[in-house]
């Protein structure tokens, strides 16, 4: 069964000190979490241009940077399931970050996209694949696994009958250079999900959930309705039918993250909602015992 985790990007807010990190992840325990998803600029001083543009885009990172995370991670019990990188990092230095993710005991760093960069441009998609081959050479040779993390903007079409993402899978080597799908950016630009699992296959290797809807209740002015994340299970996404797809792959890894529209505008609430689908689909080795 994989781990079920949660990523660290959704709990900046609740992060903020010692206390408060280790109250959140003793939440996380206590809802079924077996793990926790790392983003490498959390787990150091953000700059306060890094913190305006995340907190201007919905996803503030807090003020966690200075925490002992080791010493969190050890304490908490949780398994690191994989760091989040940025290209640049693991292009200057395969060995700094490679270190800082043995330092967490994880063999996986993920590549969460490129900024300022065109997903239409085919030829500038082909450039990011060679540099992700690269990248992935680099780090396998320090026993670290290369994943890349899809948004949207993978999902753009480098020709009328292929987009970037698909273009990435075909031109990225499977031995050095594999997948976390995630499954809400995917159905947010209009592709179908279970159609990319099949298309990732053995190279789905983590899987990031979530699910789409709205909470608006009663009349409504228009009939048009505003969508945005929900808690697993009060959303539209084919769940059920993913998880299933999800477990027959064999990944690693389950791993929760939204920014936004949580219930009671609190993480550690919509965390705890959304581990009850997780709980009732991917049992932890305990629970497999006492069935």
């Amino acid at each position: 069964m994989p781990i079920k985790a949660v990523q660290q990007f959704m709990l900046g807010t609740v992060m903020n000190t010692e206390a408060q990190a280790a109250d959140t992840m003793r939440k996380m325990k206590a809802a079924g979490y077996d793990g926790i998803e790392l983003c490498g600029f959390m787990l150091h001083p953000a700059g306060f241009l890094v913190k305006m543009m995340t907190k201007a885009a919905g996803m503030p990172v807090g003020n966690g940077g200075k925490l002992d995370w080791p010493g969190q991670v050890k304490e908490s019990g949780l398994k690191v399931v994989s760091v989040h990188q940025d290209l640049g990092s693991v292009e200057r230095d395969p060995a700094a970050v490679s270190e800082e993710a043995r330092k967490f005991g994880t063999e996986k760093i993920v590549i969460t996209g490129m900024y300022r960069f065109s997903y239409g441009d085919a030829q500038a998609v082909k450039g990011l694949a060679e540099r992700l081959n690269k990248a992935g050479r680099a780090l396998k040779k320090e026993g670290i696994q290369l994943l890349y993390h899809n948004h949207n903007c993978e999902f753009l079409k480098v020709s009328p009958k292929q987009n970037a993402y698909q273009l990435l899978l075909e031109e990225t080597d499977p031995e050095t250079v594999n997948f976390e799908f995630d499954s809400y950016w995917c159905a947010e630009c209009g592709e179908n999900p279970l159609a990319v699992m099949d298309m990732l296959g053995k190279r789905m290797k983590l899987w990031h959930i979530n699910d789409r809807g709205t909470r608006i209740q009663g009349p409504a002015m228009t009939p048009i309705l505003k969508s945005d994340s929900m808690e697993l299970g009060y959303g539209s996404m084919p769940l059920e039918a993913l998880t299933e797809k999800a477990g027959s792959i064999g990944i690693d890894a389950v791993i929760l993250e939204s920014h936004r529209n949580w219930i009671d505008k609190s993480p550690v609430k919509s965390f705890e909602y959304s581990a009850e689908f997780l709980n009732a689909h991917f049992y932890t080795e305990d629970r497999r015992n006492l069935q």
